[in-house]
């Protein structure tokens, strides 16, 4: 049998990810029994098996995870623990044979083993022994069927972490045995046990390798780890959710993008980890760009000879923000920042909108923000209009970029291409779905979201591209993101906010703001990771536009904005009305914030000039 010194063999390794995800989203219901679909619907399971390896999985785990008696029950299958185990373990050897087969490259199979789903004594009427007796029962069929080790993971309390354990012991005191609790958001397990003290006790019981998995995200768990480092000499694993889940339709999202994936394995290899992987939300492309940041790691540094080690890494920093761009330069010097957004032509012709930002230029403006296909409309590309604005005009311009329509392949391409032009601006955004356009039945990508394009542009501005290969020189992007002070999920937002900073974002614009409450307590939230923040200020056009904005795009709108738009008795009147609100809306924002991104609705800019007038450059008061 191996052990865990011949498994690691002085390097990390990387296992699968989640098998529910991926069958969830082939449609198998959630009311199934994923674990009888060994014996049901073989192949299925052996395809997920085989796309987990081919990403560079190197350790399998068994289709297996609620494979006890007690589980099983559930499903009226409690006489099948050993047929529907054995199958598991058949299925993903088979994976592993045929990998070996054809690229004579090898992978170990893991026995999955997962807690009983029963509250055990004194806090349940599950006795100990009983519970015992129930992961024995599962571990016998695991291991007769020829694992190479087994993983004891998700265990919620310490005592049926130990039961698991002492049952392996005695079945199969030959194979390695991974331990895995899992952590609530304050990082401790779900009995209380902080990682130090579970890592202390799991290690007294005699553990081959200990760790966390599930839990609230990365970053919990890479938290988690990084304290059983300092309790336990034993290797560590570290496999977490892609994410806390999100409601979307009705379905359970994990937001986590495949880049934000890969930067964790960095950061828990980094800590100490010797085995990462994922869990409930991760998919064969996360367990991919896991695998290439692990390739990454391992070629910046080589051996030559008398052993020593020497950098192999060509990563080149991109310059200092102030060399980038002039917005880049201002959010440097902490200078208060006047942009425009103009959206792009739905034809060919931008001469309007070229024009727009040759005036708003001239009267100060600092910067033009061109949004990418909003409400997915098919429109002129933003990084078209980009170009174009900056060959006619002096202005600087903020490219939009969205991850809806791109593969990271494409992804990359475009962003190598914009830099050659001379488009150092970019804001990251996931982009809103082909659902809210004209075109329902279009088609998504989605490969990253915002998070992992933030993660992407970070890297080719160190000179590397997705893989950690050389592009030969940084592309100097200054990086912005979006934030939402009004989101109806202010937690979910925050906790996005966070990872966006933590991936490299350096500045943010928000949504439109029309409730100074709700900007002041976003700030004051997002202090202990504060980056410059511009304020978005829209004037509106008409009652319709505010009820628009605020039932259709979800917008914080206040009652008496929607009452003043309605006093308003003539479009003119109404106009103006709007103007003032956004007008007093920036007077109020801008002792909070670095900067104002105003829009120009339907193509006013002198709308936009005049909303943005106070705060322009003294020359632009002249100019009007």
């Amino acid at each position: 049998m191996p052990t865990f010194a011949d498994i690691f063999a002085n390097r990390p390794v990387l296992a699968d990810g989640a098998m529910g995800t991926v069958l969830y989203a082939r449609g198998v219901f959630i009311n199934r029994c994923y674990d009888e679909l060994n014996l049901s619907d073989p192949s299925l399971i052996l395809a997920v098996h085989e796309e987990y390896l081919q990403a560079g999985a190197e350790i399998l785990e068994t289709n297996t995870f609620g494979a006890n008696r007690f589980r099983l029950a559930r499903h009226g299958l409690e006489s099948k623990v050993r047929e529907i185990n054995t199958a598991g373990v058949e299925l993903a050897r088979r994976a592993v044979d045929r990998l070996r087969d054809r690229q004579a490259v090898t992978a170990w199979v893991a026995g999955a083993v997962g807690p009983l789903g029963v509250r055990l004594e004194p806090l349940g009427k599950t006795g100990l022994d009983e519970a015992r007796a129930a992961f024995a029962e599962q571990i016998s069929s695991l291991a007769s069927a020829g694992v190479d080790l087994l993983i004891v993971e998700t265990m919620p309390a310490m005592n049926e972490a130990h039961e698991a354990l002492s049952a392996a012991q005695e079945i199969a005191p030959e194979l390695p045995v991974l331990v895995m609790v899992t952590v609530d958001e304050d990082g401790n397990c779900l009995d209380g046990a902080s990682p130090q003290q579970a890592a202390a006790l799991l290690t007294e019981w005699g553990a081959s390798a200990i760790g966390v998995n599930c839990s609230t995200g990365p970053s919990t768990v890479l938290t988690a780890v990084e304290a059983m480092r300092s309790a336990t000499p034993l290797p560590l694993g570290a496999m977490p959710n892609a994410g806390m889940p999100r409601n979307v339709d009705g379905r359970n999202v994990y937001l986590c993008s495949p880049e934000f994936m890969a930067s964790f394995a960095r950061k828990a290899i980094a800590a100490g980890a010797q085995l990462v992987g994922g869990c409930c939300g991760t998919t064969p492309n996360h367990i991919r760009a896991m695998r290439a940041a692990m390739r990454a790691l391992d070629s910046q540094t080589r051996v030559v000879e008398g052993g020593t080690q020497v950098p192999h890494s060509t990563e080149i920093p991109p310059a200092p923000l102030h060399q980038r761009s002039r917005i880049g330069a201002l959010l440097e010097q902490r200078e208060f920042i006047a942009l425009v957004e103009i959206v792009p032509p739905r034809g060919i012709n931008c001469v309007q909108e070229v024009d727009g930002a040759q005036l708003l230029g001239q009267l100060g403006v600092h910067g033009i923000n061109v949004p990418d296909s909003p409400r997915a409309s098919a429109r002129m590309s933003a990084q078209s209009l980009c170009i174009q604005i900056q060959q006619h005009t002096s202005i600087d311009t903020v490219l939009h970029y969205t991850c809806r329509d791109r593969n990271i392949h494409s992804i990359q391409s475009d962003l190598l291409g914009a830099s050659s032009l001379g488009l150092h601006n970019i804001l990251c955004l996931t982009g809103d779905p082909p659902r809210q356009g004209n075109y329902l039945d279009a088609t998504t990508v989605f490969d990253v979201d915002s998070i992992g394009l933030v993660n992407l542009v970070r890297q080719l501005n160190h000179g590397l591209d997705i893989g950690g290969n050389s592009i030969g020189a940084s592309t100097n992007f200054t990086i912005g993101v979006s934030a939402n002070p009004g989101a109806p999920d202010i937690e979910h937002e925050l906790r996005r906010f966070a990872y966006k900073v933590e991936a490299g974002a350096e500045y943010a614009i928000t949504q439109p703001v029309f409730e100074l409450r709700l900007l002041e307590e976003f700030l004051r939230r997002i202090e202990p990771f504060r980056i410059p923040v511009i304020a978005g200020v829209v004037p509106l056009t008409s009652l319709r536009n505010a009820e628009f904005m605020k039932n259709d795009l979800r917008v914080s709108m206040p009652e008496e904005i929607l009452l003043r738009m309605a006093l308003a008795d003539t479009p003119e009147a109404a106009r103006q009305e709007g103007i003032r609100i956004a007008q007093e809306m920036l007077a109020a924002v801008r002792p909070y914030v670095q900067g104002v991104q105003v829009s120009a609705p339907f193509g006013r800019y002198t709308d936009a000039a005049e909303v943005i007038a106070s705060v322009l450059p003294r020359k632009s008061a002249s100019t009007e």
